[in-house]
């Protein structure tokens, strides 16, 4: 202890980075396969970005042709068409995305049984767990013309059978539908984690002055969720140009018009057409719309919260 007025200012110790490695090795090995799988699926593959150069073929002949596979890309018509239809989908099923999520966890929150809350959670969240292959099979067969338990529902009313997943106007909201089925139950987990924080003595008080639940809602749950909803939301706008899997299972020709999005053009054109100059281009497009989107959003969160996420 030091004597009267003097101050201890406690001593650091300053280890080398060979010695913290070595002291934390066993988080080290924890992270080290988390890192290969970075590296392999996400950092290593970009370095084909520059096939987006070049006019180039499975069997490895490649002529550089600088940006003419961007300049053919910006003339099909069926890239753009694409283009707009990931954005519309992607937008659509975000915002749906955090109205339902956050709907369905305030809701969670209110139940008063726990047993029975942990249970309406384990259901809403088994559907995520569903390969995209088998959902489709799933609802294919309920919305069968021939034997889909929701057409049989339509001729018993004395309607004609829809053929839904081949109607351009039945489609996107179909497909919608489809994608709340399977994630809205799964989005919910943060946001309850986040409303397990909410200081339950602002509830208690709000109700001794009177206030309906939804007035509790709107003045105590959701600006205390406030940050948390904008985070999720960028983080998800940073994959918004990502919808492929769920598209692909689920359109066919019929609905290119309104289904063809980025990633089912990119692989149309780069498996089955083998045009990987162009392939390759529209994915490096679609890479720095999702750059500018993220962007944008760190610079609105920043100007609405003070501060950004990234």
């Amino acid at each position: 202890m030091g004597g009267k007025g003097k101050t201890i200012v406690p001593t650091v110790s300053k280890k080398s980075l060979g010695k913290r490695i070595y002291e934390y090795r066993y988080f080290y090995f924890m992270f080290l396969p988390v890192f290969i799988l970075f590296l392999i699926f996400n950092y290593i593959p970009m370095v084909g970005i520059g096939i987006s150069f070049y006019d180039w073929n499975i069997f490895g002949d490649k002529v550089f042709i600088g940006l003419e596979n961007f300049r053919n890309l910006f003339q099909s018509n069926m890239f753009w068409r694409s283009f707009r239809n990931t954005l519309s989908l992607s937008f659509i099923n975000l915002l749906l995305s955090m109205i339902f999520s956050v709907g369905l966890a305030v809701m969670l929150d209110d139940l008063v049984g726990k047993r029975f809350k942990k249970i309406v959670q384990t259901i809403l969240y088994i559907p995520h767990f569903l390969s995209w292959v088998v959902v489709a099979s799933i609802f294919t067969m309920f919305l069968s013309p021939q034997n889909g338990i929701v057409n049989k529902i339509i001729e018993a009313f004395g309607g004609n059978p829809i053929y839904f997943m081949v109607d351009k106007s039945w489609w996107t909201p179909i497909f919608l539908l489809i994608n709340r089925w399977k994630e809205t139950g799964w989005g919910t987990i943060i946001f309850i984690a986040a409303l397990t924080g909410v200081d339950q003595e602002m509830y208690e008080a709000a109700k001794i002055d009177g206030a309906t639940r939804l007035q509790r809602i709107k003045s105590i749950t959701l600006p205390s969720i406030q940050n948390t909803i904008l985070v999720v939301f960028v983080l998800n706008l940073a994959k918004v140009l990502n919808i492929f899997e769920p598209v692909l299972v689920l359109y066919n020709s019929s609905v290119y018009d309104v289904s063809d999005v980025i990633g089912t053009y990119v692989y149309r054109m780069g498996i089955l057409n083998q045009d990987y100059g162009v392939s390759t281009a529209a994915g490096l497009f679609k890479s720095v719309v999702s750059l500018i989107l993220v962007t944008a959003s760190d610079k609105f969160s920043k100007k609405v919260n003070g501060e950004g996420i990234l």
